[in-house]
């Protein structure tokens, strides 16, 4: 990533939900963090791995969150 272009963080977790429908995790605690991510392309090369990984357990499922629009709620980026 070059010095130019601004950092747009993501975070990649993934867990157990209630419903596959939403993101409501059964246990917190066992939230699987895959890692922070400077741009999305990275974040979802990660995303993609776990979610493809878990694919046949319904209840599993990975997201991506894009912190940097939590973080900078003006900032323009994917």
């Amino acid at each position: 990533m070059s010095d130019h272009q601004p950092q747009l963080l993501h975070l990649v977790l993934g867990g157990r939900v209630t419903d596959p429908q939403k993101v409501e995790f059964q246990d917190l605690k066992d939230i699987h963090t895959v890692g922070y991510f400077a741009d999305y392309a990275s974040a979802e090369e990660a995303w993609r791995g776990w979610a493809q990984r878990t694919v046949d357990d319904a209840e599993m499922k990975y997201v991506i969150v894009h912190l940097h629009k939590l973080l900078e709620p003006d900032l323009k980026g994917k």
